[in-house]
């Protein structure tokens, strides 16, 4: 039974400040503080949709129509690509049949239960390199079908090829992960909001316009309006919280964070705070809370490995540091560059330099002497060596955002990739090490690295733990800090508490928020102290994080201020899981509120619901064995598990599980 000693001394813990209550009433009281809709909010100008900007923006209107932007969503009446004239596409024993009748096209696969069923085409995402199609398989749940259309080569494909993904399965194109409501909408949208009903598990998501239209990014504007027809203005203008032009936005000259964050909203692995698309002008971190460089995300340096977009190893780059925007390089309104090949980077990394970036070195990089390689080829190409590409969906090439320098010495140390053997596959790293210590003997980039602490905490090295406490307390990226933090929490003792205090008050709201978990290693009067200020904090993701953290802390001797603090953070972050309840990731979070405040009908029922989402989240599974046992009913326990292996047949911790009970 030694298996099952977490939950039991769970249940025995004295919770301080929660809830104890049913899981339905805690539900209630989650949804009962949720926020009202954003439309709701007093004097925020109304979407007026793209249309009404035409008049005033012709250049730009021309160049957003027809982008990636513009066609991130549309009608099955516009630009549908692919071939429904009877077509089919066998996978895994599966024959998929795209079909038409008149102007409906239609989609019959195996559906949510296994069974082979027929839906029409619900609406189209994308233009290319792939065009996928998304079908509604019970009222207002919509799901995005993982068998698209290459656009490049004219047919079918599987997105997940390699992988086997019956119904059964949460990754299944009808799964959870897969629900275009909740996973993909919001940035193929505009004013998009999901609307979950948890009690009746259904959506009633709305949107002011499909596709990435001008207010997505520009924000409502019907006070932009307003300005521009010269019928507001005074004394009393602009209304509070909006610009001079009546936006809610203001992309000032100079002002690079602001389009940024912007741009990061769609383009970042993040998880989100609230129920649908914040408010254009809304901080990335009241918004979102940012993914870490993890393992499974990321390699040991940092480098993309799973789908992580964009804005996250932007943030690790020279790039980012210098002050570099998106619309450095990217025309926002077409979402195309503004150069071709070398001719993107040589506009500021060539002999003349570029005035905006003064501390540029001047120097000449389209040349042999630099990247070694014939010129034209390739392999001469700035973006082979600086931003490697990796392909998501199956077609779709991404490069890494983070300009590095190859370092093959990495590869060796941690197994991390690199630019060089990325080509010379067959050379190897070695060899790709020995060539750039020759062509680049006084080269600055190489040494020390965090690659290899990443790497090492991974296999557990406790030697590790010193060096994330370092990395922590460096001058590097904030996201690379944030992550040692993330990584040292689990591992971390007293002394790192008190040591890494001082990163509750770093700049960087991401390590601000990642800091805050490492405090329940000290004693809980001193975890206090340290974080109330978070409380009042300036970002909403570090407010969530430190009143995570104070939800089972001796709080009875604060002071009224103090506690108007706690109570509004804890309100704050109880909307964010209430708007979040159908994302299996919430469940356990409510799981472990429930277990803190001594409540085991709530916390079963949110593992219970976990396992429904997703039937892959053997975590959830096991917390609900444990509970079963723990609370003295080892039959129902053993059915649990053997639920769980049931749909997780080669998880052997399930196994090894069921043969601790007596």
């Amino acid at each position: 039974m030694a298996g099952f000693a977490m939950a039991r001394l769970a249940l025995t813990a004295t919770g301080r400040l929660g809830f104890a209550l049913p899981a339905s009433a805690l539900l209630a009281t989650l949804l009962a503080g949720a926020p009202g809709r954003a439309e709701d909010a007093p004097d925020r100008p109304d979407y007026v949709g793209s249309e009404a900007c035409v008049e005033c923006h012709e250049g730009e209107w021309e160049d957003w129509t027809g982008s990636h932007h513009d066609l991130a969503w549309t009608e099955t009446s516009e630009g549908v690509l692919a071939d429904f004239d009877d077509t089919a596409f066998s996978h895994r024993g599966i024959t998929s049949r795209f079909t038409r009748e008149g102007e409906t096209l239609f989609i019959e696969s195996d559906g949510p239960d296994g069974a082979m069923t027929r839906w029409p085409v619900a609406g189209v995402i994308g233009i290319e390199p792939l065009q996928q199609y998304f079908v509604e398989t019970e009222p207002g749940r919509f799901q995005t079908f993982d068998i698209p259309w290459d656009t490049e080569q004219d047919e079918w494909f599987h997105m997940y090829a390699e992988q086997h993904l019956p119904a059964s399965d949460a990754f299944h194109w009808s799964g959870p992960y897969k629900t275009w409501n909740n996973r993909c909408a919001e940035c193929h949208a505009t004013d998009y909001q999901r609307n979950f009903d948890p009690a009746e598990q259904r959506y009633n998501s709305t949107y002011s316009e499909i596709g990435v239209g001008c207010e997505a990014c520009h924000g409502p504007g019907s006070t932009h309006i307003d300005w521009a027809e010269e019928e507001r203005a005074g004394a009393d203008w602009p209304p509070q919280g909006l610009s001079e032009t009546g936006l809610t936005i203001d992309f000032a000259d100079g002002d690079v964070e602001t389009e940024i964050q912007q741009c990061a909203a769609c383009h970042a692995r993040r998880g989100p705070l609230e129920g649908g698309s914040p408010l254009p002008g809304t901080a990335f971190h009241d918004a979102y809370r940012l993914s870490t460089l993890r393992p499974a995300l990321y390699h040991p340096d940092g480098q993309i490995l799973d789908e992580v977009y964009v804005y996250g190893s932007f943030l690790q780059s020279k790039m980012y540091e210098k002050g570099v925007t998106c619309s450095d390089c990217h025309d926002v309104h077409s979402a195309t560059h503004y150069n071709e090949g070398n001719g993107i980077c040589l506009s500021c990394h060539s002999p003349a330099g570029n005035p905006d970036f003064p501390t540029l070195r001047l120097a000449e990089y389209d040349s042999p002497e630099h990247h070694f390689h014939e010129d034209g080829s390739e392999g001469a190409q700035c973006v082979s060596c600086h931003m490697i590409e990796r392909v998501y969906m199956g077609v779709d090439g991404r490069h890494d955002h983070s300009f590095r320098v190859p370092r093959p010495d990495l590869t060796v140390a941690t197994g991390a990739p690199n630019a060089c053997t990325d080509c010379h596959a067959a050379e190897g790293p070695f060899w790709a090490q020995a060539e750039l210590e020759k062509r680049f003997p006084e080269s600055a980039y190489r040494g020390a690295h965090f690659a290899t602490a990443f790497a090492a905490i991974g296999t557990g090295d406790p030697a590790a733990r010193d060096e994330l406490v370092e990395i922590a307390l460096s001058n590097q990226p904030g996201i690379i800090r944030a992550t040692a933090l993330e990584m040292l929490a689990p591992l971390a003792e007293p002394a790192h508490a008190d040591r890494l205090a001082p990163l509750l008050a770093d700049p960087d709201p991401l390590v601000r928020a990642n800091a805050a978990p490492l405090q329940r290693q000290t004693e809980p009067s001193t975890m206090v102290q340290r974080l109330l200020p978070l409380l009042t904090d300036s970002r909403r993701v570090v407010r969530n994080a430190a009143a995570r953290e104070m939800l089972a802390a001796p709080v009875e001797s604060l002071s009224e201020p103090h506690r108007n603090a706690l109570s509004s953070a804890m309100v704050e972050w109880q909307q964010t899981l209430a708007v979040t309840t159908d994302f299996p990731e919430t469940q356990l979070v409510l799981g472990g509120i429930a277990l803190t405040t001594r409540n085991l009908d709530g916390a079963l029922a949110s593992f219970r619901e976990a396992v429904r989402i997703d039937p892959q989240m053997t975590q959830a599974w096991s917390m609900l064995a444990r509970l079963e046992a723990a609370a003295g009913r080892p039959e129902a326990a053993r059915e649990v598990l053997q639920a769980a292996i049931g749909a997780n047949p080669e998880a052997g911790e399930l196994q090894d599980l069921l043969d601790q009970l007596p």
